[in-house]
Protein backbone atom coordinates (compact mmCIF):
# COMPACT_ATOMS: atom_id res chain seq x y z
CA UNK A 1 0.00 0.00 0.00
CA UNK A 2 2.83 2.40 0.93
CA UNK A 3 6.46 1.85 -0.03
CA UNK A 4 9.50 4.07 0.58
CA UNK A 5 12.76 3.27 -1.19
CA UNK A 6 15.91 5.17 -0.17
CA UNK A 7 13.92 8.31 0.58
CA UNK A 8 15.74 11.45 1.70
CA UNK A 9 14.09 14.68 2.82
CA UNK A 10 15.54 18.10 3.49
CA UNK A 11 13.98 21.54 3.81
CA UNK A 12 15.67 24.15 1.64
CA UNK A 13 19.44 23.95 1.89
CA UNK A 14 19.43 22.51 5.41
CA UNK A 15 20.64 19.05 6.42
CA UNK A 16 18.57 15.97 5.59
CA UNK A 17 15.83 15.32 8.13
CA UNK A 18 15.34 11.80 6.76
CA UNK A 19 18.09 9.73 5.13
CA UNK A 20 17.82 6.57 3.03
CA UNK A 21 14.45 5.60 4.53
CA UNK A 22 13.14 2.28 3.20
CA UNK A 23 10.03 0.57 4.55
CA UNK A 24 6.61 -0.79 3.57
CA UNK A 25 3.17 -0.34 5.12
CA UNK A 26 1.14 -3.39 4.18
CA UNK A 27 -2.69 -3.28 3.92
CA UNK A 28 -4.37 -3.62 7.35
CA UNK A 29 -1.05 -3.25 9.21
CA UNK A 30 -0.62 -1.36 12.49
CA UNK A 31 2.66 0.49 13.09
CA UNK A 32 3.98 2.80 15.79
CA UNK A 33 6.49 5.44 14.70
CA UNK A 34 8.83 6.52 17.50
CA UNK A 35 11.91 8.66 17.98
CA UNK A 36 12.98 11.79 19.89
CA UNK A 37 11.43 15.19 19.30
CA UNK A 38 12.70 16.67 16.04
CA UNK A 39 13.70 13.26 14.64
CA UNK A 40 11.45 13.63 11.60
CA UNK A 41 8.30 11.72 12.61
CA UNK A 42 5.93 14.49 11.47
CA UNK A 43 7.87 14.87 8.22
CA UNK A 44 7.47 11.15 7.51
CA UNK A 45 3.71 11.38 8.08
CA UNK A 46 3.51 14.40 5.76
CA UNK A 47 5.28 12.43 3.04
CA UNK A 48 2.73 9.61 3.35
CA UNK A 49 -0.13 12.14 3.24
CA UNK A 50 1.42 13.65 0.09
CA UNK A 51 1.62 17.07 1.75
CA UNK A 52 5.29 17.33 0.75
CA UNK A 53 7.46 15.54 -1.79
CA UNK A 54 10.80 13.88 -0.98
CA UNK A 55 14.12 15.41 -1.92
CA UNK A 56 15.18 12.04 -3.34
CA UNK A 57 14.10 8.43 -3.47
CA UNK A 58 10.90 6.66 -4.49
CA UNK A 59 7.53 6.71 -2.72
CA UNK A 60 4.76 4.47 -4.01
CA UNK A 61 1.24 5.16 -2.68
CA UNK A 62 -1.73 2.97 -3.61
CA UNK A 63 0.40 1.53 -6.40
CA UNK A 64 1.28 4.93 -7.88
CA UNK A 65 4.67 6.63 -8.02
CA UNK A 66 4.36 9.90 -6.09
CA UNK A 67 6.87 11.57 -8.41
CA UNK A 68 4.55 11.26 -11.42
CA UNK A 69 1.13 11.70 -9.79
CA UNK A 70 -0.59 14.73 -11.28
CA UNK A 71 -1.39 17.54 -8.87
CA UNK A 72 -5.05 17.34 -9.94
CA UNK A 73 -5.18 13.70 -8.77
CA UNK A 74 -3.80 14.36 -5.28
CA UNK A 75 -7.09 15.40 -3.58
CA UNK A 76 -8.78 12.10 -4.48
CA UNK A 77 -5.81 10.14 -3.11
CA UNK A 78 -5.67 12.21 0.07
CA UNK A 79 -9.33 11.46 0.75
CA UNK A 80 -8.28 7.85 1.26
CA UNK A 81 -6.02 8.94 4.13
CA UNK A 82 -7.29 10.09 7.52
CA UNK A 83 -4.89 12.34 9.43
CA UNK A 84 -4.78 13.50 13.04
CA UNK A 85 -2.49 16.55 13.03
CA UNK A 86 -0.81 17.89 16.17
CA UNK A 87 -2.35 21.30 15.50
CA UNK A 88 -5.88 19.77 15.07
CA UNK A 89 -6.91 22.05 12.12
CA UNK A 90 -10.52 22.36 13.22
CA UNK A 91 -12.91 24.98 11.81
CA UNK A 92 -13.80 27.27 14.70
CA UNK A 93 -17.12 28.41 13.20
CA UNK A 94 -18.41 24.83 13.02
CA UNK A 95 -19.64 22.70 15.92
CA UNK A 96 -17.88 19.51 16.95
CA UNK A 97 -20.55 17.53 15.08
CA UNK A 98 -20.07 19.61 11.93
CA UNK A 99 -16.27 19.30 12.08
CA UNK A 100 -16.46 15.52 12.35
CA UNK A 101 -19.10 15.27 9.61
CA UNK A 102 -17.14 17.48 7.20
CA UNK A 103 -15.35 14.64 5.31
CA UNK A 104 -18.70 12.95 4.74
CA UNK A 105 -20.33 16.17 3.56
CA UNK A 106 -17.47 16.79 1.15
CA UNK A 107 -17.98 13.26 -0.18
CA UNK A 108 -21.58 14.19 -1.05
CA UNK A 109 -23.36 12.22 1.68
CA UNK A 110 -26.64 13.40 3.20
CA UNK A 111 -26.81 14.19 6.91
CA UNK A 112 -29.60 11.68 7.39
CA UNK A 113 -27.20 8.95 6.24
CA UNK A 114 -24.41 9.76 8.70
CA UNK A 115 -25.95 11.53 11.70
CA UNK A 116 -26.06 8.37 13.84
CA UNK A 117 -22.47 7.45 12.98
CA UNK A 118 -21.15 10.92 13.85
CA UNK A 119 -23.10 11.14 17.10
CA UNK A 120 -22.01 7.63 18.10
CA UNK A 121 -18.37 8.38 17.37
CA UNK A 122 -18.43 11.61 19.39
CA UNK A 123 -19.99 9.73 22.29
CA UNK A 124 -17.27 7.07 22.02
CA UNK A 125 -14.52 9.70 22.39
CA UNK A 126 -16.32 11.19 25.40
CA UNK A 127 -17.90 14.24 23.75
CA UNK A 128 -21.52 13.14 23.56
CA UNK A 129 -22.61 16.10 25.68
CA UNK A 130 -20.55 18.65 23.73
CA UNK A 131 -21.13 17.67 20.12
CA UNK A 132 -22.89 20.93 19.25
CA UNK A 133 -20.34 23.19 20.95
CA UNK A 134 -17.64 24.94 18.92
CA UNK A 135 -13.89 24.26 19.27
CA UNK A 136 -12.94 27.66 20.81
CA UNK A 137 -15.07 26.80 23.87
CA UNK A 138 -13.26 23.48 24.39
CA UNK A 139 -10.00 22.36 25.95
CA UNK A 140 -7.03 21.18 23.93
CA UNK A 141 -7.79 17.57 24.83
CA UNK A 142 -11.40 17.90 23.69
CA UNK A 143 -10.31 19.48 20.42
CA UNK A 144 -7.86 16.64 19.90
CA UNK A 145 -10.67 14.10 20.28
CA UNK A 146 -12.75 15.97 17.69
CA UNK A 147 -9.79 15.79 15.30
CA UNK A 148 -9.44 12.05 15.89
CA UNK A 149 -13.15 11.46 15.31
CA UNK A 150 -13.00 13.48 12.08
CA UNK A 151 -10.01 11.45 10.86
CA UNK A 152 -11.71 8.07 11.34
CA UNK A 153 -15.35 8.85 10.52
CA UNK A 154 -15.02 8.06 6.80
CA UNK A 155 -13.21 4.77 7.50
CA UNK A 156 -10.09 5.69 5.50
CA UNK A 157 -7.77 3.18 3.88
CA UNK A 158 -4.91 4.66 5.92
CA UNK A 159 -5.00 6.46 9.27
CA UNK A 160 -2.03 8.62 10.28
CA UNK A 161 -1.95 10.06 13.80
CA UNK A 162 0.67 12.44 15.19
CA UNK A 163 0.80 12.15 19.02
CA UNK A 164 -2.96 11.44 19.23
CA UNK A 165 -3.00 11.01 23.03
CA UNK A 166 -0.72 13.92 23.90
CA UNK A 167 -3.46 16.06 25.48
CA UNK A 168 -5.82 13.48 26.97
CA UNK A 169 -5.90 11.63 30.28
CA UNK A 170 -4.90 7.93 30.44
CA UNK A 171 -8.49 6.64 30.48
CA UNK A 172 -9.41 8.51 27.29
CA UNK A 173 -6.06 7.49 25.80
CA UNK A 174 -6.90 3.81 26.29
CA UNK A 175 -10.33 4.36 24.76
CA UNK A 176 -8.75 6.00 21.72
CA UNK A 177 -6.25 3.20 21.19
CA UNK A 178 -9.15 0.72 21.26
CA UNK A 179 -10.79 2.81 18.54
CA UNK A 180 -7.63 2.65 16.41
CA UNK A 181 -7.29 -1.11 16.97
CA UNK A 182 -10.94 -1.68 16.03
CA UNK A 183 -10.53 0.39 12.88
CA UNK A 184 -7.45 -1.65 12.02
CA UNK A 185 -9.39 -4.89 12.47
CA UNK A 186 -11.81 -3.71 9.81
CA UNK A 187 -8.94 -3.27 7.36
CA UNK A 188 -7.55 0.25 7.86
CA UNK A 189 -3.77 0.59 7.80
CA UNK A 190 -2.73 2.56 10.90
CA UNK A 191 0.50 4.46 11.64
CA UNK A 192 0.77 6.37 14.93
CA UNK A 193 3.67 8.66 15.83
CA UNK A 194 4.01 8.73 19.61
CA UNK A 195 6.27 9.00 22.66
CA UNK A 196 3.69 7.16 24.81
CA UNK A 197 5.16 3.79 25.79
CA UNK A 198 1.92 2.81 27.56
CA UNK A 199 0.08 3.25 24.27
CA UNK A 200 2.62 1.11 22.43
CA UNK A 201 2.51 -1.67 25.02
CA UNK A 202 -1.31 -1.65 25.01
CA UNK A 203 -1.51 -2.29 21.27
CA UNK A 204 1.54 -4.58 21.02
CA UNK A 205 2.03 -3.65 17.36
CA UNK A 206 5.01 -3.21 15.05
CA UNK A 207 7.36 -0.40 16.04
CA UNK A 208 9.75 1.51 13.81
CA UNK A 209 12.04 4.23 15.16
CA UNK A 210 13.78 7.19 13.54
CA UNK A 211 17.37 7.50 14.72
CA UNK A 212 19.68 10.09 13.14
CA UNK A 213 17.34 10.40 10.18
CA UNK A 214 17.21 6.66 9.48
CA UNK A 215 14.33 4.28 10.10
CA UNK A 216 15.09 1.26 12.29
CA UNK A 217 12.79 -1.74 12.70
CA UNK A 218 12.28 -2.32 16.42
CA UNK A 219 9.77 -5.17 16.51
CA UNK A 220 6.88 -6.90 14.81
CA UNK A 221 3.73 -7.90 16.61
Amino acid sequence: MIRFENVGMRYGSGPEVLRDVTFTLEPASFTFLTGPSGAGKSTLLKLIFMAVRPSRGLITIFGQDLAVIRRADLPALRRRVGVVFQEFRLLDHLSAFENVALPLRLAGKRESDYVNDVEGLLSWVGLGDRMYDRPPTMSGGEQQRIAIARAVVAKPDILLADEPTGNVDPEIGQRLIRLFVELNRFGTTVMIATHDRHLIEAARAREVRIVDGRLIEMRQR
